[in-house]
């Protein structure tokens, strides 16, 4: 069984025991997340599709980890003129474990 979830106006397929990479929830470890924006949800042959959302469904996650991305370095340059400018930037995320999927 697996559904497809919006958390944070981005897509995920969920399955039960997965773990998602996801943009930073401010939750600490170990807390419990609901999310009932489900967008389908497939059981073998059976598959219920939502207009946008399937009614009554949700998926039930516990938060693992927050943790931040690899450095993104960002320069702007321009020959022989001596302008030179770095930035950098570590884009945080939240690592979120299905517990359940509960399909209406």
């Amino acid at each position: 069984m697996y559904a497809l979830v919006e958390i944070k106006g981005k897509q995920y397929k969920a399955e039960k025991g997965a773990v998602l990479t996801v943009d930073r929830f401010e939750n600490q470890d170990g807390e419990a997340l609901e999310f009932d924006k489900v967008l389908m949800v497939a059981d073998g042959d059976n598959t219920k599709v939502g207009a946008p959302y399937v009614a009554g469904a949700k998926v039930k996650a516990v938060v693992e980890d927050t943790f931040k991305a690899k450095k993104v370095k960002i320069l702007k340059f321009k020959r022989r003129k001596g302008y030179l400018r770095q930035k950098g930037h570590r884009q945080q995320f939240t690592k979120i474990k299905v517990e359940d999927i509960i399909g209406a």
